[in-house]
């Protein structure tokens, strides 16, 4: 098999959007196995920005890269301790830590101390729609804290955080107490470590941190460890939804704004479980 079976044109696909398209990995983590020069296209070694033509072979890892056919599209609960990297040589990684039986990777990342909904795929595109912060896709969390809740505190929370690290301000989200240490929160950004380096903003320490929805997608009772297939309805709700999705950012990440049709988030309801 060779690079004429993804659809090409003639000025080729740039090599990091050709792996995300044949199941091999997220382009992000294409762009770096590239530079750890683990690709080759026709037995050269391929640099960042590298495009792959009709008919040229692409190598990984020594491995010739074969287009995975069916679209597969996981909903796993990833237990804590696992890391969100197809990378062979972190031993606890999600792919050999599932043994699928065909080739997939994971949809963005969870942290190794967190737990919860992580989607795995080998769809490059569906990817990108569900990851782009300008798309303002919700994903729902549920943490618990080292110490006893205060009305200040999740109202902090609710209006945006500065992470000074990053220089950057969270958008405004929703935020809801479940108990005198433990709330849920939705946000629509995909900065790392968010919720955790909200909280110490407030000095607040995450003892516990589960993400339970990713847009329509639940972890419902989905034990830890264990994955299943998207269901067809799930797929028909998931497909409209990213129906005006862009695939490349529309919005600043550092954009505060929340929510949807323009509401304010501290007027909004959690959705419903």
């Amino acid at each position: 098999m060779n690079g004429g079976t993804l659809e090409l044109d003639k000025e080729g696909i740039r090599i990091n959007k050709y792996l995300s398209e044949s199941g091999v990995c997220s382009r992000r983590e294409a762009d770096r196995q590239i530079a750890l020069g683990n690709i080759s296209i026709d037995g050269r070694t391929a640099g960042v920005g590298d495009r792959v033509l009709p008919g040229q072979q692409v190598l990984f890892c020594g491995q010739e890269i074969q287009k995975e056919k069916e679209e597969i599209l996981l909903l796993v609960h990833k237990p804590v301790g696992i890391v969100c990297t197809a990378e062979k040589r972190e031993k606890n990684n999600i792919v050999d830590y599932l043994s699928y039986p065909k080739r997939i990777y994971p949809v963005g990342r969870l942290d190794k101390d967190s737990s919860g909904l992580l989607l795995m795929t080998n769809q490059g595109n569906l990817v990108n729609k569900i990851m782009r912060a300008g798309n303002m896709h919700e994903k729902e969390y549920l943490v618990t804290v080292n110490k006893p809740l205060t009305q200040e505190f999740l109202r902090g929370m609710a209006q945006g955080v500065p992470i000074k690290e990053l220089s950057v301000m969270t958008r405004k989200c929703l935020v809801e107490e479940v108990d005198s240490k433990t709330f849920r929160i939705v946000l629509t950004q995909g900065i790392n470590r968010q919720i955790r380096r909200m909280c110490e903003y407030f000095n607040y320490r995450v003892v516990a941190l589960q993400r339970i929805r990713i847009m329509n997608l639940k972890l419902g009772d989905l034990k830890p460890g264990t994955y299943r297939e998207i269901s067809a309805r799930e797929l028909t709700e998931l497909k409209k939804q990213l129906q005006y999705s862009a695939s490349t950012p529309v919005r600043p990440a550092s954009e505060p704004r929340w929510g949807v049709k323009g509401k304010p988030t501290t007027s909004g309801k959690m959705p419903k479980h």
